[in-house]
């Protein structure tokens, strides 16, 4: 991927790896590498991009009465929502921009603490970020939604699918749900994991980022890129989200999904889709080879077009 999004945070990747127990450190397949240098561009390139494509930034209020920034390109049915992960934005999206605007509604927005939306919370739990999301999607008026989360922006989505009820007609989950069928982790795991962020966040989140995320052989200027970015976002933010997604009650949500999941996948880490399927029984996979966990970014190309086929597929079950 040679457009890589201008402004990351950092705790996407983190919470799915971590949740799913693992990670390319702890399996001997990396080794950390010392700070990327400072992007001088990266943030202005990101404001230029966005507005390039739609009519500027629209604000709407979540539950907890935090504004929750988002923008809309394109028209069509349904709308797509795009959910970025742990502590990045909406500029994750921008390579998939094009390919989904010239034939559908697409909406990105920013997780409150994310981005422009407001930090006034002290909550950062799922539940709490998936309010954002039914916010947003309460504003706009297309009757049928496809919602798309990355990372942690799965479980958000998938948390915020109840709170809309019939307009939800598919979710695709990307980089995500490898834990579904596992147990859960303790109290005291969850700490254990969290601990070194909670130390020293920038200099974990950089080592997490270039140890664990990214295969070998991916674009260096990327992924020191993006470890940079993800190393600067707010700890008052992204800790206590980190520590709410790996407490999240998965496996207590998934029977009140009543549409079918779509995940697209890296090979970064296996995916076990029969035992996902045990909890839920409408879940589609698609693995993209050769990628990592910002596949989205790494290979636009074959990305969309995993995208646009799950989304066609959800729109064609939908209409029948």
């Amino acid at each position: 991927m040679k457009d890589p999004i201008s402004r990351c945070g950092p705790m996407v990747l983190a919470l799915v790896l971590l949740a799913a127990g693992c990670s390319r450190h702890e399996a001997g397949k990396g080794s950390a590498a010392s700070g990327p240098p400072r992007v001088g561009s990266a943030a202005s390139s990101g404001s230029a991009a966005d507005r390039s494509y739609g009519e500027g930034p629209r604000i709407t209020i979540s539950a907890d009465n935090v504004h929750i920034e988002y923008r809309v390109y394109g028209h069509g049915e349904p709308a797509v929502l795009l959910v970025h992960g742990w502590a990045c934005d909406e500029n994750y999206w921008h390579a998939q921009l094009d390919a989904l605007k010239a034939r559908y509604t697409v909406v990105t927005l920013n997780l409150a603490g994310h981005g422009a939306s407001g930090a006034n919370r002290t909550d950062w739990s799922m539940a709490h970020y998936a309010q954002d999301v039914a916010a947003v999607a309460r504003a706009l008026p297309n009757p049928q939604l496809v919602l798309v989360g990355h990372s942690m922006g799965a479980a958000v989505t998938l948390a915020a699918t109840p709170l809309l009820g019939e307009r939800v007609i598919g979710v695709v989950a990307v980089e995500a749900l490898r834990s579904v069928g596992q147990p859960p982790l303790t109290p005291r795991d969850i700490e254990q994991r969290v601990a070194p962020f909670d130390a020293n966040f920038v200099g974990a989140t950089r080592t997490l980022v270039t140890s664990s995320l990214f295969e070998p052989g991916a674009d260096a200027a990327l992924v020191q890129k993006v470890a940079y970015n993800m190393s600067l976002r707010p700890p008052a933010v992204a800790v206590p989200t980190l520590r709410s997604l790996l407490s999240m009650d998965l496996m207590g949500l998934l029977p009140a999904i009543h549409v079918p999941v779509y995940a697209i996948n890296s090979d970064l880490l296996p995916t076990d889709a029969a035992r996902i399927r045990r909890s839920l029984p409408d879940f589609h996979l698609d693995v993209l080879n050769h990628t990592g966990h910002f596949l989205m970014l790494e290979d636009p190309p074959r990305f969309n077009a995993l995208l646009l086929q799950d989304i066609g597929l959800i729109t064609q079950r939908a209409a029948h």
